[in-house]
């Protein structure tokens, strides 16, 4: 068991061949499917390990009870990752997933290997969910 770095983060990247860059604040991120996917660490000792995907489709803000009502029902059927709509400064809205992990208490290379896949995949396969979303038909209230 290690305590949560960056560079056992950097490490999990690299053992799955990930592409990722560190950005001026510090804070880890890959671009995965056209997804910005980011690998924070948060908490009073950073050691939660937030996967944060920043989906690529972007809507209008009239579509967010449209996009409510997508991540309701994405969080009611999938564990991960927990999906929630924002709207950004320029007014447009975004949806993003989450996939969060307390490791107080230190972590193996192969467990945060695990959550970083988990983060990863289900955030790329919430992205390709907005993609048909967005491709449909606009639903009528």
């Amino acid at each position: 068991m290690q305590p949560l770095s960056n560079d056992l983060i950097k490490a999990a990247l690299d053992g799955r061949g990930f592409s990722y860059f560190v950005d001026a604040d510090g804070d880890i991120a890959g671009n995965f499917q056209g997804n910005l996917i980011y690998f924070f660490r948060l908490g009073e000792r950073r050691e939660i390990l937030q996967v944060r995907a920043m989906m690529q489709h972007v809507f209008s803000v009239e579509e967010v009870p449209r996009l409510y009502e997508f991540c309701n029902t994405w969080n009611r059927d999938q564990l991960w990752p927990k999906a929630y709509v924002q709207v950004t400064d320029e007014g447009q809205a975004i949806v993003v997933g989450e996939v969060t992990t307390d490791w107080e208490h230190g972590a193996t290379l192969q467990q945060l290997d695990q959550v970083i896949l988990c983060g990863v995949a289900t955030g790329c396969r919430l992205g390709e969910a907005l993609g048909e979303l967005k491709s449909g038909p606009p639903r009528s209230a």
